[in-house]
């Protein structure tokens, strides 16, 4: 993952794109979010701790209003495409294999899978979840901006430990 973040690192900057939006931009993204923006931020580019943090939480957060709102829509209109039918069902199938820790704890449950920063879990994919189960977007949305929250901490802190020592 570090190639990957060096690598979009490396051309967002080599295309005159400032430090601060080239982290902001990688945690848009879903997959790499805020966990390879913090990264990004304090390991590649050296940037303030707490100013990386910002702008990672700000640039994972602002796309889960959109998917809360409008994915299911989205989905439902993809469906009638022939060649793209098949990538969404695919993607429902495997987004709802993740539903058992919402089924048994609920938000707390949404909290926890959005909160631990592994792959396939995190803010993209706890709002597609919360979209498909039907859970209120209001709720879910205060629940998935705590989670992507505790996520960059814990990122930042091994970032700041781990990370600088093994990659810096």
């Amino acid at each position: 993952m570090q190639e990957v973040c060096r690598t979009i690192q490396e051309f967002l900057s080599a295309h005159g794109i400032p430090d601060w939006l080239v982290v902001f931009i990688i945690s848009l993204f879903p997959i790499l979010e805020c966990r390879l923006g913090m990264f990004t931020a304090i390991v590649l580019l050296q940037m303030n701790p707490f100013v990386g943090f910002i702008i990672s939480f700000l640039g994972n957060i602002l796309p889960i209003p959109f998917i809360l709102l409008l994915i299911n829509w989205i989905f439902e209109l993809l469906k009638k495409v022939p060649g793209i039918k098949k990538m969404i069902f695919w993607l429902e199938d495997k987004t709802l294999k993740k539903r058992d820790k919402i089924d048994k704890y609920g938000v707390w449950g949404l909290l926890f899978f959005v909160a631990i920063p592994l792959p396939g879990t995190g803010g993209w994919t706890g709002a597609l979840l919360a979209s498909l189960l039907h859970l209120d977007r209001k709720k879910s949305f205060g629940v998935i901006a705590i989670g992507v929250f505790i996520a960059g901490l814990i990122i930042t802190i091994l970032s700041l430990s781990i990370g600088a020592a093994v990659f810096g």
